[in-house]
């Protein structure tokens, strides 16, 4: 074994099989920083090499990577993992609330997909290219759930996390913002396997998905808002809060959700549409200062083009690490209105958990 591998931490990923389970596996098989351990999933899939257990399954473009294929599925319990110090959630909903929570008690750190712990205020909802600071948070969780080292983290829904990105690059240059619109057009890619029908998706737009709304609406708040002195809770502005209106569609494309925002500040006069142009070009975040391995180079790729971002022809830029805005011009209602395209499967997903790993690494929370 080389010293780069002793020098590895050991991983492993919850809901292994999954589609958002097999985007781990992309980012982690060959990863410089963190080795693939330990794969679980459900009990039907336990036993079984993964290879077998994604058999017919396998929904990414690139094939297994050979040093997973054989590597053995078990079941999402604590004892599978205890050769591991990190482990990736992609469980679905109904199980990755008391999962998680039996990893974390189990002494493991947990960066979660999942929505489970988004809304608790102990549990750090994180944007890597937005709000890592919320890291802060861990050393009370951990005091209040009674663990040395466990904890969870978590990323945030598909859609929030598109839009939060620009709208940090302008709270931190032009001030607070005042109120948000955003209307997403959302690929069937976020639905899961097998998701939408094709009768009900193709040659139509569903303007209607169960949740999302209100899910853009409160983690805008929470990702965007501060922590209190002492960092054990969630500043979320409660005297003067932001106030986010969304309206979600589900759109036959398969990766990228498309999003369009209007944006007003409570600072008077507000910032010229060359000014937010250059504010998004200069953005630099704290994955791209700490050189982590899954950052993109640039943060908002900033679009001059009338018909840009597209998902077909943007998503895959930078691995969809970063995002892509375009249309950046004047509000007759608001101040400014642009358009936002994030890959929904990568930094909406598989990637911001990564990501939020290496950030924490980098800043020493997995080596307390």
């Amino acid at each position: 074994m080389s010293q780069q591998q002793q020098n590895k931490l050991k991983v492993g990923v919850l809901g292994a099989t999954g589609t958002v389970g097999q985007r781990f596996i992309l980012q982690l098989a060959d990863h410089p920083q963190f080795e693939l351990a330990a794969l679980g999933a459900s009990s039907s899939s336990a036993g079984k090499s993964y290879s077998a257990a994604v058999a017919g399954r396998w929904k990414q473009v690139r094939s297994i990577p050979a040093n997973v294929a054989q590597m053995p599925v078990y079941e999402c319990q604590p004892q599978h993992f205890a050769q591991c110090q990190v482990v990736f959630s992609g469980l679905d909903s109904g199980p990755a609330g008391p999962v998680e929570d039996a990893f974390r008690k189990a002494e493991l750190r947990v960066f979660s997909n999942a929505k489970n712990y988004r809304t608790d205020p102990l549990c750090p909802l994180v944007v890597p290219l937005v709000n890592p600071d919320h890291f802060d948070i861990i050393p009370h969780q951990k005091s209040q759930v009674g663990t040395k080292t466990g904890f969870i983290i978590t990323n945030a829904n598909c859609s929030t996390t598109g839009i939060v990105v620009p709208l940090k690059a302008l709270e931190d240059r032009f001030g607070p913002l005042d109120k948000i619109v955003v209307q997403t057009m959302q690929a069937i890619s976020g639905a899961g396997y097998p998701g939408v029908s094709s009768l009900d998706i193709l040659d139509n737009v569903v303007p209607y998905i169960s949740g999302e709304e209100e899910k853009i609406e409160w983690e805008t708040a929470k990702i965007l808002g501060g922590m209190t002195s002492d960092k054990t809770a969630f500043d979320l502005h409660a005297d003067s809060p932001l106030k986010v209106s969304a309206h979600c569609n589900r759109v036959p494309v398969i990766d990228g959700h498309l999003e369009t925002v209007s944006v007003s500040f409570k600072r008077q006069p507000p910032p010229s549409v060359e000014e937010v142009k250059q504010c998004f070009r200069e953005f630099v975040t704290v994955p791209q200062q700490l050189g982590c391995h899954s950052a993109p180079q640039q943060a908002i790729t900033l679009h001059e083009e009338a018909d840009r971002p597209q998902p077909k022809l943007d998503r895959e830029w930078q691995n969809g690490a970063g995002v892509n805005v375009g249309r950046v011009r004047q509000c007759p209602v608001f101040d400014i209105k642009f358009v936002v395209l994030s890959n929904n499967v990568m930094i909406g997903a598989a990637t911001s958990s990564v990501m939020n790993a290496e950030i924490a690494l980098a800043k020493g929370f997995l080596t307390q």
